[in-house]
């Protein structure tokens, strides 16, 4: 089974999934998405592999949602789904896909539950 995770390297929460997929003897796909950020149809599948509204992936606590916010209002879901290809940082992180589905790893143990 092929598995990808959507990393952050100065993420410790992303550092630690990788980590941990590596002790299980898992060789993951690695992609640094805020140097190769998911499309729009990217992020709509994961969205989809987790299982989860796209407005629930925003890292809300970061300034550029607060300032987004304060412009154009709460997002809907099209709305996210826009901010995540504009802004990648935006993204909640790592994120583990396999199997056809996807899991964030906060805590990292909970990307176990698809491999």
């Amino acid at each position: 089974m092929s598995v990808q995770i959507i990393h952050n390297p100065r993420c410790g929460k992303s550092r630690e999934t990788l980590k941990l997929l590596e002790s299980q003897g898992i060789r993951p796909d690695v992609r640094l998405y805020l140097d190769h950020p998911l499309s729009r149809v990217e992020l709509e599948q994961i969205v989809g592999q987790l299982g989860i509204r796209a407005k629930d992936l925003l890292r809300t606590k970061e300034a550029l949602y607060q300032e987004l916010v304060a412009q154009h209002g709460e997002p809907d879901d099209a709305t996210a789904l826009a901010w995540m290809a504009d802004h990648p940082r935006l993204m909640e992180r790592p994120i583990v896909v396999a199997g056809g589905k996807a899991r964030i790893g906060r805590p990292p143990e909970t990307v176990l539950e698809i491999l």
